[in-house]
Protein backbone atom coordinates (compact mmCIF):
# COMPACT_ATOMS: atom_id res chain seq x y z
CA UNK A 1 0.00 0.00 0.00
CA UNK A 2 1.38 3.42 -0.96
CA UNK A 3 1.94 6.01 1.77
CA UNK A 4 -0.72 8.29 0.28
CA UNK A 5 -3.28 5.51 0.12
CA UNK A 6 -2.53 4.52 3.71
CA UNK A 7 -2.83 8.12 4.91
CA UNK A 8 -6.14 8.68 3.13
CA UNK A 9 -7.66 5.45 4.46
CA UNK A 10 -6.69 6.50 8.00
CA UNK A 11 -8.17 9.95 7.38
CA UNK A 12 -11.45 8.34 6.27
CA UNK A 13 -11.48 5.97 9.27
CA UNK A 14 -10.95 8.72 11.79
CA UNK A 15 -13.41 11.09 10.12
CA UNK A 16 -16.12 8.43 10.08
CA UNK A 17 -15.59 7.15 13.63
CA UNK A 18 -14.51 10.19 15.66
CA UNK A 19 -16.19 13.54 16.27
CA UNK A 20 -13.64 16.39 16.18
CA UNK A 21 -12.78 17.98 19.51
CA UNK A 22 -14.45 21.34 18.84
CA UNK A 23 -17.77 19.64 18.02
CA UNK A 24 -17.55 17.26 20.97
CA UNK A 25 -16.91 20.19 23.32
CA UNK A 26 -19.95 22.01 21.94
CA UNK A 27 -22.13 18.93 22.52
CA UNK A 28 -20.85 18.63 26.11
CA UNK A 29 -21.71 22.28 26.77
CA UNK A 30 -25.17 21.70 25.31
CA UNK A 31 -25.74 18.68 27.52
CA UNK A 32 -24.82 20.72 30.58
CA UNK A 33 -27.22 23.49 29.54
CA UNK A 34 -30.29 21.29 29.07
CA UNK A 35 -32.67 20.78 31.97
CA UNK A 36 -32.18 17.50 33.81
CA UNK A 37 -34.77 14.82 33.20
CA UNK A 38 -35.99 16.28 29.90
CA UNK A 39 -36.22 14.53 26.55
CA UNK A 40 -33.60 16.99 25.27
CA UNK A 41 -31.13 15.83 27.92
CA UNK A 42 -31.94 12.19 27.14
CA UNK A 43 -31.36 12.74 23.40
CA UNK A 44 -27.98 14.33 24.05
CA UNK A 45 -27.04 11.49 26.42
CA UNK A 46 -27.77 9.00 23.64
CA UNK A 47 -25.64 11.07 21.24
CA UNK A 48 -22.84 11.12 23.83
CA UNK A 49 -22.91 7.31 24.15
CA UNK A 50 -23.04 6.91 20.38
CA UNK A 51 -19.90 9.04 20.01
CA UNK A 52 -18.04 7.06 22.69
CA UNK A 53 -18.98 3.67 21.22
CA UNK A 54 -18.07 4.67 17.64
CA UNK A 55 -14.63 5.89 18.70
CA UNK A 56 -13.92 2.87 20.92
CA UNK A 57 -14.99 0.35 18.28
CA UNK A 58 -13.64 2.36 15.31
CA UNK A 59 -17.02 2.13 13.60
CA UNK A 60 -19.10 4.75 11.75
CA UNK A 61 -20.83 7.23 14.03
CA UNK A 62 -23.93 7.07 11.81
CA UNK A 63 -25.29 4.45 9.43
CA UNK A 64 -25.40 7.18 6.77
CA UNK A 65 -21.71 7.87 6.18
CA UNK A 66 -22.81 10.49 3.72
CA UNK A 67 -21.44 12.30 0.72
CA UNK A 68 -17.63 12.13 0.63
CA UNK A 69 -16.16 15.61 0.19
CA UNK A 70 -12.39 16.17 -0.04
CA UNK A 71 -10.92 19.69 0.15
CA UNK A 72 -7.26 19.58 -0.86
CA UNK A 73 -4.82 22.50 -0.61
CA UNK A 74 -1.72 21.83 -2.68
CA UNK A 75 1.40 23.63 -3.95
CA UNK A 76 1.83 24.60 -7.59
CA UNK A 77 2.85 21.58 -9.69
CA UNK A 78 1.21 18.99 -7.43
CA UNK A 79 -0.02 15.88 -9.28
CA UNK A 80 -3.76 16.23 -8.81
CA UNK A 81 -4.59 13.34 -11.15
CA UNK A 82 -2.65 10.79 -9.10
CA UNK A 83 -4.13 12.16 -5.88
CA UNK A 84 -7.68 11.81 -7.24
CA UNK A 85 -7.02 8.25 -8.39
CA UNK A 86 -5.58 7.35 -5.00
CA UNK A 87 -8.48 9.02 -3.17
CA UNK A 88 -10.95 6.87 -5.09
CA UNK A 89 -8.97 3.75 -4.21
CA UNK A 90 -8.91 4.85 -0.57
CA UNK A 91 -12.70 5.21 -0.58
CA UNK A 92 -13.07 1.71 -2.03
CA UNK A 93 -10.71 0.23 0.56
CA UNK A 94 -12.30 2.15 3.46
CA UNK A 95 -15.71 0.88 2.33
CA UNK A 96 -14.41 -2.69 2.19
CA UNK A 97 -13.01 -2.31 5.72
CA UNK A 98 -16.36 -0.99 7.00
CA UNK A 99 -15.22 2.56 7.76
CA UNK A 100 -17.77 3.75 5.20
CA UNK A 101 -21.17 2.17 4.63
CA UNK A 102 -22.13 1.21 1.08
CA UNK A 103 -24.15 4.36 0.48
CA UNK A 104 -23.46 5.63 -3.03
CA UNK A 105 -26.13 4.69 -5.58
CA UNK A 106 -26.34 5.21 -9.35
CA UNK A 107 -29.04 7.87 -9.73
CA UNK A 108 -30.32 6.49 -13.05
CA UNK A 109 -30.38 2.74 -12.45
CA UNK A 110 -30.56 2.69 -8.64
CA UNK A 111 -27.68 0.20 -8.62
CA UNK A 112 -25.28 0.12 -5.69
CA UNK A 113 -21.97 -1.50 -6.61
CA UNK A 114 -20.78 -1.40 -3.01
CA UNK A 115 -17.69 0.75 -3.61
CA UNK A 116 -18.96 4.30 -2.90
CA UNK A 117 -17.14 5.34 -6.09
CA UNK A 118 -18.90 6.68 -9.16
CA UNK A 119 -19.69 9.95 -10.96
CA UNK A 120 -19.36 12.71 -8.36
CA UNK A 121 -18.36 10.34 -5.57
CA UNK A 122 -16.07 11.17 -3.97
CA UNK A 123 -16.13 14.91 -4.70
CA UNK A 124 -12.63 16.40 -4.68
CA UNK A 125 -12.02 20.16 -4.54
CA UNK A 126 -8.42 21.19 -5.25
CA UNK A 127 -7.04 24.60 -4.30
CA UNK A 128 -3.50 25.71 -5.13
CA UNK A 129 -1.54 27.81 -2.66
CA UNK A 130 2.00 29.16 -2.51
CA UNK A 131 2.89 27.06 0.51
CA UNK A 132 4.78 23.78 0.10
CA UNK A 133 2.33 22.04 2.43
CA UNK A 134 -0.28 19.53 1.31
CA UNK A 135 -3.41 19.72 3.47
CA UNK A 136 -6.32 17.35 3.00
CA UNK A 137 -9.66 18.00 4.69
CA UNK A 138 -12.48 15.49 4.55
CA UNK A 139 -16.16 15.99 5.24
CA UNK A 140 -18.73 13.19 5.40
CA UNK A 141 -22.12 14.86 5.03
CA UNK A 142 -25.21 12.78 5.71
CA UNK A 143 -28.26 12.83 3.49
CA UNK A 144 -30.73 13.69 6.25
CA UNK A 145 -29.12 17.04 7.00
CA UNK A 146 -28.53 17.66 3.28
CA UNK A 147 -32.28 17.34 2.74
CA UNK A 148 -33.08 20.30 5.00
CA UNK A 149 -30.63 22.75 3.46
CA UNK A 150 -32.31 25.57 1.55
CA UNK A 151 -31.65 28.32 -0.97
CA UNK A 152 -33.66 31.54 -1.03
CA UNK A 153 -33.95 34.25 -3.65
CA UNK A 154 -34.45 37.69 -2.15
CA UNK A 155 -36.77 39.46 -1.90
CA UNK A 156 -39.07 36.81 -0.42
CA UNK A 157 -42.57 38.20 -0.09
CA UNK A 158 -43.89 35.37 2.08
CA UNK A 159 -41.26 36.02 4.75
CA UNK A 160 -41.20 39.80 4.22
CA UNK A 161 -37.48 39.40 3.57
CA UNK A 162 -35.89 42.22 1.58
CA UNK A 163 -32.50 42.43 -0.10
CA UNK A 164 -30.59 43.33 3.05
CA UNK A 165 -29.02 41.66 6.09
CA UNK A 166 -32.33 41.58 7.93
CA UNK A 167 -33.81 39.73 4.96
CA UNK A 168 -30.89 37.29 5.09
CA UNK A 169 -31.53 36.77 8.82
CA UNK A 170 -35.22 36.01 8.19
CA UNK A 171 -34.59 33.34 5.56
CA UNK A 172 -31.78 31.72 7.57
CA UNK A 173 -34.04 31.39 10.60
CA UNK A 174 -36.81 30.08 8.34
CA UNK A 175 -34.45 27.26 7.32
CA UNK A 176 -34.09 26.31 10.98
CA UNK A 177 -37.83 26.54 11.58
CA UNK A 178 -38.63 24.38 8.56
CA UNK A 179 -36.02 21.76 9.48
CA UNK A 180 -37.36 21.19 13.00
CA UNK A 181 -35.88 17.81 14.04
CA UNK A 182 -35.57 16.38 10.53
CA UNK A 183 -31.90 17.29 10.10
CA UNK A 184 -30.76 15.27 13.15
CA UNK A 185 -30.21 18.34 15.31
CA UNK A 186 -28.60 19.98 17.08
CA UNK A 187 -27.22 21.23 13.80
CA UNK A 188 -24.65 23.59 12.40
CA UNK A 189 -25.38 26.06 9.61
CA UNK A 190 -22.98 26.94 6.79
CA UNK A 191 -24.24 29.95 4.85
CA UNK A 192 -23.27 31.96 1.80
CA UNK A 193 -24.83 35.34 1.11
CA UNK A 194 -24.62 36.06 -2.61
CA UNK A 195 -22.97 34.17 -5.44
CA UNK A 196 -24.96 32.21 -8.01
CA UNK A 197 -27.00 29.10 -7.26
CA UNK A 198 -24.05 26.71 -7.66
CA UNK A 199 -21.26 28.71 -6.02
CA UNK A 200 -23.56 29.79 -3.20
CA UNK A 201 -24.10 26.21 -2.08
CA UNK A 202 -20.46 25.30 -2.66
CA UNK A 203 -19.20 28.18 -0.53
CA UNK A 204 -21.78 27.52 2.17
CA UNK A 205 -20.30 24.04 2.69
CA UNK A 206 -16.76 25.37 2.97
CA UNK A 207 -17.92 27.14 6.14
CA UNK A 208 -18.06 23.74 7.83
CA UNK A 209 -14.26 23.62 7.58
CA UNK A 210 -14.09 26.38 10.18
CA UNK A 211 -13.78 25.60 13.89
CA UNK A 212 -17.02 25.98 15.81
CA UNK A 213 -15.42 28.32 18.33
CA UNK A 214 -13.83 30.69 15.82
CA UNK A 215 -15.16 34.17 15.14
CA UNK A 216 -15.82 35.68 11.74
CA UNK A 217 -13.17 38.29 10.84
CA UNK A 218 -15.91 40.42 9.24
CA UNK A 219 -17.63 42.26 12.14
CA UNK A 220 -20.95 42.47 10.30
CA UNK A 221 -21.05 38.76 9.51
CA UNK A 222 -19.80 37.93 12.99
CA UNK A 223 -22.70 39.84 14.52
CA UNK A 224 -25.15 38.03 12.22
CA UNK A 225 -23.67 34.64 13.15
CA UNK A 226 -24.04 35.31 16.86
CA UNK A 227 -27.55 36.72 16.46
CA UNK A 228 -28.83 33.77 14.41
CA UNK A 229 -27.28 31.27 16.84
CA UNK A 230 -28.86 32.95 19.88
CA UNK A 231 -32.26 33.40 18.23
CA UNK A 232 -32.40 29.84 16.85
CA UNK A 233 -31.66 28.42 20.28
CA UNK A 234 -34.58 30.40 21.68
CA UNK A 235 -37.06 28.75 19.28
CA UNK A 236 -37.47 25.73 21.55
CA UNK A 237 -36.93 23.16 18.79
CA UNK A 238 -34.07 21.44 20.61
CA UNK A 239 -32.18 18.19 19.95
CA UNK A 240 -33.92 16.02 17.37
CA UNK A 241 -36.89 18.41 17.55
CA UNK A 242 -37.83 17.20 21.04
CA UNK A 243 -37.71 20.70 22.54
CA UNK A 244 -34.97 22.33 24.57
CA UNK A 245 -32.28 25.00 24.45
CA UNK A 246 -29.97 23.43 21.88
CA UNK A 247 -31.24 23.75 18.32
CA UNK A 248 -27.93 24.84 16.77
CA UNK A 249 -24.32 24.31 17.80
CA UNK A 250 -22.90 26.90 15.45
CA UNK A 251 -23.53 29.32 12.57
CA UNK A 252 -20.85 30.13 9.98
CA UNK A 253 -21.41 32.71 7.25
CA UNK A 254 -19.47 33.92 4.23
CA UNK A 255 -20.37 36.29 1.41
CA UNK A 256 -19.72 36.30 -2.33
CA UNK A 257 -20.27 38.94 -5.00
CA UNK A 258 -23.50 38.71 -6.94
CA UNK A 259 -24.99 40.26 -10.05
CA UNK A 260 -27.71 42.91 -9.54
CA UNK A 261 -30.51 40.68 -10.85
CA UNK A 262 -29.93 37.96 -8.23
CA UNK A 263 -29.67 37.86 -4.45
CA UNK A 264 -29.34 34.28 -3.22
CA UNK A 265 -28.91 33.09 0.36
CA UNK A 266 -27.70 29.49 0.41
CA UNK A 267 -27.97 27.55 3.67
CA UNK A 268 -26.29 24.18 4.20
CA UNK A 269 -27.27 22.23 7.31
CA UNK A 270 -24.96 19.82 9.14
CA UNK A 271 -26.25 17.27 11.64
CA UNK A 272 -24.82 16.67 15.12
CA UNK A 273 -22.70 13.89 13.61
CA UNK A 274 -20.37 16.55 12.26
CA UNK A 275 -17.75 14.38 10.55
CA UNK A 276 -14.94 16.69 9.54
CA UNK A 277 -11.22 16.02 9.86
CA UNK A 278 -8.01 16.94 8.11
CA UNK A 279 -4.33 16.12 7.83
CA UNK A 280 -1.11 17.72 6.71
CA UNK A 281 1.07 15.42 4.63
CA UNK A 282 4.86 15.39 4.38
CA UNK A 283 6.89 15.01 1.18
CA UNK A 284 6.38 11.24 1.32
CA UNK A 285 2.58 11.55 1.88
CA UNK A 286 2.78 10.50 5.52
CA UNK A 287 0.59 12.24 8.10
CA UNK A 288 2.53 14.86 10.05
CA UNK A 289 -0.33 16.70 11.72
CA UNK A 290 -4.07 16.42 12.33
CA UNK A 291 -5.86 19.68 11.57
CA UNK A 292 -8.84 19.35 13.94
Amino acid sequence: MSALLESLVELIRRTSAEIPEDVNNALIRSLEAEKKGTIAESALRIIERNIELAKRKSQPICQDTGSILFYVDVPVGFDQITFAETAREAVKLATKKGYLRQNSVDSVTGKNDGTNVGPGSPAIHFHQHRSSAVEVRLMLKGGGCENVGAQYSLPNEKLHANRDLDGCRKVILDTVLQAQGKGCGPGILGICIGGDRATGYELSKTQFLRLLDDRNPDPTLDALEQDVLKTANELGIGPMGFGGKTTLLGVKITAANRVPASFFVSVSYMCWAFRRQGVELDAFSGITRWLY
